[in-house]
């Protein structure tokens, strides 16, 4: 076995983990646990309703709106990339979780919709008093590991789901300051 097929776990049809760096992460995550992350994102206006968000040393990541909205539909609107950023975050930890239990993960897709009355047009139509944003989302996972039975995927769910940064951010109030 070479040097790099060992520090790796194979998961199936899914790109390794390193089961190193993942190990790495949690024992610093154990030793340090009061840390706080900032992160940071610069949102560039492009015209109508497409937007260039810059993340790190990435490639803008664009959000746009789709025709019924007046944009462009050349990207996900804002709603539909929360639920992507939703999406995203509980399988990197139903992935980093199986591998962290051994788990050889062979399939992994989750399907979201979500629920929400656009009818205020961003503040600019009816106003009346209505939710704003999402009342509900609806996740489906479908997850397959060797030899792991329907209950302990279930549970392993359960758990990424309360551990989620996203899922989180979604289901308590945050504080949120706009300012100009």
């Amino acid at each position: 076995m070479t040097a790099v097929a060992q520090k790796t776990v194979l998961t199936g049809c899914l790109a390794p983990i390193d089961k190193n760096g993942l190990e790495q992460l949690i024992a610093n995550g154990k030793a340090n646990p009061k840390v706080i992350k900032t992160l940071k994102c610069k949102t560039v206006a492009e015209g109508k309703f497409r937007h260039a968000n810059y993340i790190r040393n990435l490639a803008p990541y664009i959000v746009d709106e789709p025709p019924g909205l007046l944009g462009d539909d050349t990207a996900p609107n804002p709603s539909e990339a929360s639920l992507a950023a939703l999406g995203s975050c509980l399988a990197v930890g139903l992935h980093a979780n199986a591998v962290h239990r051994g788990w050889i993960v062979n399939k992994l897709e989750l399907e979201l919709e979500g629920d929400l009355n656009i009818t205020a047009v961003w503040g600019t139509g009816d106003v009346s008093e209505k939710p704003v944003g999402f009342t509900d989302v609806r996740v489906k996972v479908d997850m397959e590991c060797e030899g792991i039975p329907k209950s302990e995927i279930d549970a392993l769910v359960a758990h990424v789901k309360k551990w989620s940064p996203v899922a989180n951010t979604f289901t308590r109030p945050v504080n949120l300051d706009v300012s100009a």
